[in-house]
């Protein structure tokens, strides 16, 4: 070979090795702003790596589902464990509402039979298949005015199979636990105190009841089946906590394997699911608050069975007070909405007292012309409309007093929409003195 085709050789390959670090260096550059954009650290890396931003996350919406665990060995199956979980990237706050197993959703007491109890609707069989989660999921939209779309429905397996790939769970048994079912296959045995379950372990933990003996939990933890959703809850953000650790990133694989083999879900759309993500890895447990349907255990039917019945004035307020701040979809931008009150404030001086009250307005009545509405009758009264949005169906407009503003105050709130129930929440905040979630009685 030439000296001169040698030396066109070597300038093609400097020329190839040049382009070619250029674009190391240009896709190096923009990976690594956009992680910059999206913070560094583990959450920021898979962001980057599943295309997710700032932009995304301020579009990405709460999300709910209805979780039904059911146990494999015995001969019916029953949904002993019912929750509405609720988690939002925005807040990185989330909820857990319990129901009660023996939760009354028949339509007559005097002639009440087990079938009657929430957790013996999803046995129900259909033309399609042996069992129906849509009749528990229709109970609880109904029992709590929720609108919820999703479930997915966990066999006891899943626990067993998680905790044990995730090499056990540290977690602080609240009693000794003894109890022993020969028909379950079910000999629970633990002793109080901190240690490490394993999967096997966990299962009984969560379906723990009662001693062999009659005891159970101290009525100021919850007896029987109260004290069992305490704990259950209890012991799901400690694994939620453990199972979104970076070490665990490798088992994903694992994790896929025993989702698929143990959990029937009419979620479609996972890749909308998978916007969740990354969010999820900043997610701190203790930022889940926990609730159980309010109400008060009974007997009735002509074997007076053990029911559950639930308050429902009180199930529906506890209901649309945990889920405004969790479900809201900011719409407007706050400075925005603030500019416009200021307007509105300046017209109105005579309610300039009113002007003081900073308002969070919230859509739940599922109509933007009706929610307009009751926007401009606040604002035609003088009061701050700081941010505005949307949350889950409510049938009632309820007013959540949250800086103990004076009873005449929250009345006269009453007195210009018409309608609403109005309550207090803990949860205080010095950018909002209340609440307003306007609801399908406001015409």
């Amino acid at each position: 070979m030439s000296k001169k085709r040698k030396k066109k050789k070597h300038i093609l390959l400097k020329i190839l090795l040049f382009i070619l670090t250029c674009m190391v260096l240009f896709i190096g550059g923009f990976v690594g702003y956009s992680t910059y954009k999206n913070g560094w650290g583990v959450k920021g890396i898979i962001q980057t790596a599943m295309g997710q931003d700032e932009k995304k996350l301020k579009n990405l919406e709460p999300f709910t589902v209805l979780i039904m665990g059911v146990s494999e060995d015995i001969s019916v199956r029953l949904t002993d464990t019912i929750m509405v979980a609720s988690y939002n990237p925005k807040t990185q706050k989330a909820t857990l509402l319990s129901i009660p197993r023996d939760t009354f959703v028949g339509s007559s007491k005097s002639k009440a039979t087990s079938y009657d109890k929430i957790n013996a609707l999803y046995q129900t069989k259909t033309k399609e298949k042996n069992s129906s989660p849509e009749k528990t999921l229709a109970a609880v939209n109904k029992m709590t005015g929720l609108n919820i779309t999703y479930y997915v429905v966990v066999s006891n397996n899943a626990l067993v199979q998680l905790v044990d790939a995730i090499g056990g769970v540290e977690f602080d048994v609240p009693i000794d636990m003894n109890y022993d079912d020969s028909s379950q296959d079910l000999y629970i045995h633990l002793d109080k105190g901190l240690q490490k379950l394993n999967g096997e372990q966990a299962e009984w933990l969560v379906r723990f009841r009662h001693n062999n003996n009659g005891s159970s939990y101290p009525s100021s933890y919850g007896n029987n089946d109260l004290g069992r959703m305490r704990t259950q809850r209890e012991f799901l953000k400690v694994v939620a906590k453990q199972v979104i650790q970076l070490k665990n990133i490798t088992k994903i694989g694992t994790f896929i394997d025993i989702f698929k083999e143990n959990v029937e879900t009419n979620i479609t759309n996972w890749s909308l699911m998978k916007d969740y993500i990354p969010y999820m890895l900043d997610f701190d447990t203790e930022n889940i608050q926990a609730e159980t349907v309010p109400g008060n255990p009974a007997s009735f039917g002509p074997y007076k069975l053990s029911f559950f019945e639930y308050n429902e004035k009180q199930t529906k307020e506890l209901v649309e007070s945990l889920f405004a701040e969790q479900n809201q979809i900011e719409g407007e931008n706050e400075e925005e909405n603030t500019e416009e009150t200021s307007t509105q404030t300046e017209e109105n001086t005579a309610n300039s007292a009113n002007s003081k009250i900073k308002i969070e307005l919230l859509n739940g009545c599922g109509d933007s012309s009706i929610f307009s509405k009751a926007k401009r009758a606040l604002e035609n009264e003088g009061y701050t409309i700081t941010k505005t949005g949307t949350t889950t169906s409510a049938s009632k407009t309820t007013l959540i007093n949250k800086t103990s503003l004076s009873s005449d105050t929250m009345s006269n709130l009453k007195g210009i929409l018409g309608v609403g129930n109005i309550s207090s929440s803990n949860s205080s905040t010095n950018k909002i003195d209340v609440t307003i979630i306007i609801g399908k009685d406001y015409k």
